[in-house]
Parts: structure tokens; C-alpha cells; sequence
């Protein structure tokens, strides 16, 4: 698949080339596509990428040396017996040659796990003033990242002049990979593989069968995304399959604390801790209803964050047995019993995630905005609310109504019984309504509701 996007974090990396020695950090989970941005980012500027094995540190050096050796010939004919050698002659060779970088060194996180002083001796050649080579560095094991990279009392806190998360591709660019006439299939494909550019270079050659692509890439005991999360979670370092049973539960639709300690057989109290950290590796999202402190913890709910994981959670971790005893067309019976339910969850994600963005289109949402980041609204018995925003200078309320259906909707003066003094805490601003839909009718022109289709939606999200 070609290379997609990436322009903000190319621009982010050029930043890591504006001084000799400068340092940069990047890291996400597996699958997001850091190695391919890292290797196309040093074709473009003379740089090496290296990368790192999960193996003894005297290993790790000698296939490490290999690959500098491209660069500067001779490098791998001596070993090196430890990690301070190694930095020192390369800093040795880049100096004769003039060679200021950047070089890049990926997967960090297997060097620290085989030898934990290797932040140390990073410092310490990071700290020499008379260092020139530019250095990047990249983990998908997030835990770790953090831990070395962010965390005040870790070696190298403090120094990167870029340290930043890689996420999914914007959900626009499905366009760019897959040959679908409407906007709503690339809606479909998003429930299917969300973001994740290696789940996207291998749904590619199905094309537009996304039947054929989900049955041979997941529900077959064969396919090579069938036992995906537990692959993501087993290389984690240090692995994270403990945090299995979280998503379970969640992922077959326990959102609340309360919920999922109930299912596990476990006091509340004891998963705050697991839920962080599932929400740290970007495998599980907190979600408040608008108008609540965000670090609130009341009511709040958590989502699986992935719409793969959504989508693996749903179909294929509870019918592991049946799917590998059954023919093609039953596996897929399996999926379109949730598909509906999955692409309408993705429908509406997608419609928040372009409220902050409607002002960058030819839309009446748009001249009334910017607006702040959308929200769903739920309280008791009250309502439910798919879309609650403000606009920034908090003049205006937006409540949205989303649809996933097979057909365009007919729009309607729907009441959507808001009370705005309740939400927005004062009657003295406007409300305006809105139904996002997936395919517009020609009688939305005379609704009396902003009407958002997925052309709309999928158009802004680049």
C-alpha cells in the first residue's frame, strides 16, 4: 500500500533536524505505522534506521552493528562489550564523515528490557556537548515509552526537542486505499479495520468485497488478524495479557465500573489501576457526558477504543470454537448478526470527531461555529444525546441526532425534547439541531434541522 498522510508528524520529525543533536521520541501501539513513517522520513534526509531485536544485549549490538555498518563500513568488524562503546564509536565515525544524522533507532523498549541501564549510558551521550548525530528513537511497548521518556525521575525526561504519540490515519484517506463509490462503504470499512494502516494494507487486495476481507483477514482460525489482540497485548513490554478479561467484558458491552467488576467477580475499587492502563496503551477510552469534569470518575463509561477491537470483541472472541469448526458463509453469519450494531457505534464516532472541524466547511454548522470537542449527554431517565456541543465563544448549542441506516432518511422536525437551560446551563443561548446522516434526500433543503451527511463527515476527517 502507498504511503498515506502523515504530514503533521513528518513536520514534527523535520523539527528534530533544525539542531546537531537534537533528540526525538515517538511511540504507539503496534500496527499504527511508525516504522514505515520513520523509514520514509530518513529516505527523505539521509538517515539511517535501525532497528532492534529481542535478544541478549551482546546480540543486540552485533545485528545493530550490521546495520550501521551500510553506513560506515567497518563497524561491525569489532564487537562491542557494551552499550557506552558502541554510542562512542558511532559518534566517532559520524564525525569523520561529517554525517550529522538523523539516526534512527527502533523499538527501544527490547534493548531497555534486556539491559535497564541502557537509559543511563543514552544520558549520559546525549548530555556531551560535543555530540552531533541526531537521534530518534520509537517503542510500541507504550508502558515503557512513558516510563523512560515522560516520567520526571526517568533518564532522559526532559531532553527530546520532540516526543510525540503516532495514532491512526484520519479516516478520510480510506479513500485513497479502497475503491468504494460512496461515502457510506468507507464508513463500513472504518467499523472494520479503524485507522490502522497494517489492517488497511491488508484489507487492500479484497478491494471492495468486505465480505471476503473480513472472513479471510479475521473469522478464519487462519487469517492472520484472528488472534490479533492477543498478539498486541502479549508484546507489550512487559506483556499486558493480564489485562485480557477488562476487555472481554467490555468489549461484550460492560461500561461501567460497577458493570465490569461485577462480571469479573471483582471489588470496583481494584481496576482502577488496569483501566489506566488499558487507556494508556490507546487499547480502552474513558468517556464523561458533557457538562461533567472530566476527571470525574462519576458516571463515567469505558469504551473499547479500536473499531477492530470492537468488532474482534464482539464476533470472534466469543465464537472462537464455532468459528474454527465452521464453512465461510456461517462464519460471516456470525459477523452480520453485529455488523449493523458495529458500523452504527463507528458512524457515530466519526460524527463527533468532525464537530471541532465543521468550521473548515461549506456548511451553515460551519459559519456558526468553531465548536469545542462533541460529547454524548446521559443522565438517569433523562434523554440520550449522540451530540452535545458548545460553539467556542459559547453563544451557541449544537445537539445532534445520529442515524446509521441502510437508507436515506427523511427528515423531520424530530423533537429531541432538550431542554437547553439544562445542558448548557443558562436559557440565554441558541440551540441548533442537526441529524447526521449517512446519504442526504432532496427533502433536507426544507428541514428545519442542519442536516450532515457522510460525505461531509469522511471530507473533513484528512
Amino acid at each position: 500500500m502507498q504511503f498515506l498522510d502523515r504530514r503533521h508528524e513528518m513536520e514534527r520529525l523535520d523539527n528534530v533536524l533544525s539542531r546537531p543533536g537534537a533528540f526525538g521520541v515517538i511511540w504507539g501501539r503496534r500496527r499504527i505505522g511508525k516504522s514505515r513513517l520513520l523509514i520514509e522520513w530518513t529516505r527523505g534526509n539521509d538517515g539511517l534506521y535501525t532497528v532492534a531485536d529481542q535478544s541478549a544485549p551482546p546480540v543486540q549490538r552485533r545485528y545493530l552493528a550490521e546495520a550501521v555498518a551500510e553506513r560506515f563500513p567497518g563497524f561491525a568488524d569489532v564487537e562491542y562489550p557494551d552499550w557506552r562503546s558502541f554510542l562512542t564509536r558511532l559518534s566517532a565515525d559520524a564525525d569523520r564523515s561529517g554525517w550529522e544524522g538523523p539516526w534512527v533507532l527502533d523499538e527501544l523498549p527490547y534493548l531497555i528490557d534486556a539491559d535497564p541501564t541502557l537509559p543511563g549510558v543514552l544520558q549520559n551521550w546525549l548530555d556531551r556537548p560535543e555530540r552531533r548525530v541526531r537521534l530518534v528513537v520509537c517503542g510500541s511497548s507504550q508502558r515503557m515509552m512513558h516510563g523512560v521518556i515522560l516520567d520526571g525521575a526517568a533518564p532522559l525526561y526532559g531532553r527530546a526537542a520532540e516526543a510525540f504519540a503516532v495514532g491512526p490515519l484520519p479516516p478520510g484517506h480510506l479513500a485513497e486505499a479502497f475503491p468504494f463509490d460512496k461515502h457510506r462503504d468507507l464508513v463500513s470499512a472504518y467499523a472494520l479495520w479503524g485507522g490502522i494502516p497494517r489492517y488497511w494494507e491488508l484489507a487492500e487486495p479484497f478491494g471492495n468485497d468486505i465480505e471476503a476481507a473480513v472472513d479471510a483477514l479475521v473469522l478464519d482460525a487462519a487469517g492472520p488478524l484472528h488472534g490479533e489482540p492477543e498478539r498486541l497485548l502479549r508484546e507489550e513490554t512487559p506483556p499486558a495479557t493480564a489485562l485480557r478479561p477488562l476487555l472481554d467484558v467490555i468489549g461484550n458491552g460492560a461500561h461501567r465500573v460497577s458493570e465490569i467488576a461485577g462480571r469479573l467477580g471483582k471489588p470496583a475499587s481494584s481496576l482502577s489501576r488496569p483501566l489506566a492502563s488499558l487507556a494508556e496503551i490507546g487499547l480502552v477510552r474513558r468517556d464523561t457526558p458533557f457538562g461533567t469534569e472530566p476527571k470525574s470518575g462519576k458516571r463515567s463509561l469505558y469504551r473499547i477504543d479500536d473499531p477492530f477491537l470492537r468488532l474482534w470483541f464482539r464476533v470472534v472472541a466469543p465464537h472462537r470454537a464455532a468459528l474454527a469448526a465452521a464453512p465461510r458463509e456461517t462464519r460471516l453469519t456470525y459477523w452480520r448478526r453485529y455488523r449493523t450494531s458495529l458500523e452504527a457505534v463507528a458512524w457515530e464516532e466519526l460524527c463527533r470527531g468532525i464537530v471541532p472541524l465543521l468550521h473548515r466547511s461549506d456548511t451553515t454548522l460551519g459559519r456558526l461555529g468553531p465548536w469545542e470537542p462533541a460529547q454524548r449527554y446521559w443522565r438517569g431517565n433523562a434523554p440520550e444525546l449522540d451530540i452535545v456541543a458548545r460553539s467556542v465563544d459559547r453563544k451557541r448549542l449544537l445537539v445532534g441526532e445520529v442515524k446509521w441506516t441502510t437508507q436515506p432518511v427523511k427528515v423531520s422536525g424530530t423533537d429531541t425534547r432538550v431542554h437547553v437551560g439544562d445542558l448548557a446551563g443558562s436559557e440565554d443561548i441558541e440551540l441548533h439541531q442537526a441529524l447526521f446522516v449517512p446519504e442526504r434526500t432532496p427533502e433536507d433543503a426544507e428541514s428545519r434541522l442542519h442536516v450532515v451527511d457522510a460525505s461531509t463527515v469522511m471530507g473533513l476527517l484528512v
